[in-house]
């Protein structure tokens, strides 16, 4: 699968919030319309300035970009310049559960880690427009775009990468924030590729689970059949590997808690990404109750 950068739009709009941002358009090669919206400080200033860009969820099948739309504003306030980003939803009209297929799943996962690449490389080749710090790029995302951007991180890009664009040699993400997310193996984690992480999830989780588990709770003779390696239990392997991480259980909750941060406490993204921008290390875990 290739992508095309076609061509890019930029247009000033106001959102329901009162806040001005650029909503950049872009194409895929079977001509699926993306877009990303850029949320940028009010203070002009030649400083370079870190960068957020918020996943939405919604099982790889629906939600909008305009979920991030509060995070990204908050985020713009106190110095960074977010980004909400639109990606393929290939589970559309299909079933992301147990009676599913297990490599259109992976697949969908594969779309969305995608065009993260992409928005990604977008921001890159335009960081002197926008003032942005190439080495300061957060990802985050919830549910499915916790997905997407911890396999953004983690999976091998050369491997992975479907597009003729390329991220620069050697580019990793500053630090990864999940809220209900999974990876699908623990093994892509090494070393060499550690970043900073904050997670949250609800230990009662029934889709997406909080330790290892079938995605779904799926018997293993369904046809949507698919292992996933929860926040917990990414969290046990990055504090055996000494890297810097920060979990949030919410005991009890399942997965309504999923965009808990990027939408009620804000505070606690803001503080884990300059926290990282300080070189701060941490092995945090903290139990929750909503």
């Amino acid at each position: 699968m290739k992508y095309y950068l076609l061509s890019f739009l930029l247009l000033t709009a106001t959102g329901i919030l009162g806040q001005n941002y650029h909503t950049v358009t872009y194409y895929t090669n079977n001509s699926v319309k993306l877009e990303m919206d850029i949320f940028q400080p009010e203070s002009i200033s030649e400083t370079l300035k870190p960068a957020f860009i918020y996943v939405h969820g919604g099982g790889f099948a629906s939600g909008q970009r305009s979920d991030g739309h509060a995070i990204c504003k908050y985020m713009s306030e106190h110095g960074y310049v977010a980004v909400t980003i639109s990606y393929t939803l290939y589970m559309k009209d299909k079933s992301f559960s147990c009676d599913g297929i297990t490599s259109e799943k992976i697949k969908a996962i594969r779309y969305g880690t995608n065009d993260l690449w992409l928005a990604t490389i977008y921001l890159i080749e335009n960081s002197d427009k926008f003032k942005i710090n190439t080495s300061q790029i957060f990802i985050s995302g919830c549910s499915a775009g916790a997905e997407t951007v911890l396999h953004a991180q983690f999976w091998n890009y050369q491997k992975m990468n479907w597009t003729d664009q390329k991220l620069p040699e050697n580019f990793r993400y500053a630090g990864v924030i999940s809220g209900a997310g999974a990876l699908m193996d623990l093994n892509l984690i090494n070393e060499n590729n550690l970043v900073p992480l904050m997670m949250f999830h609800g230990d009662k989780d029934n889709l997406v689970p909080y330790g290892t588990a079938a995605h779904h709770f799926c018997d293993p003779t369904a046809t949507g059949w698919l292992m996933f390696f929860g926040s917990e239990s990414i969290y046990e392997f990055i504090r055996n590997l000494n890297g810097t991480v920060k979990m949030y259980t919410f005991t009890g909750s399942g997965h309504e808690v999923a965009n808990y941060y990027f939408e009620k406490e804000m505070n606690q993204v803001l503080e884990f990404c300059n926290s990282v921008i300080e070189g701060k290390h941490f092995q945090v875990s903290i139990e929750q109750k909503l």
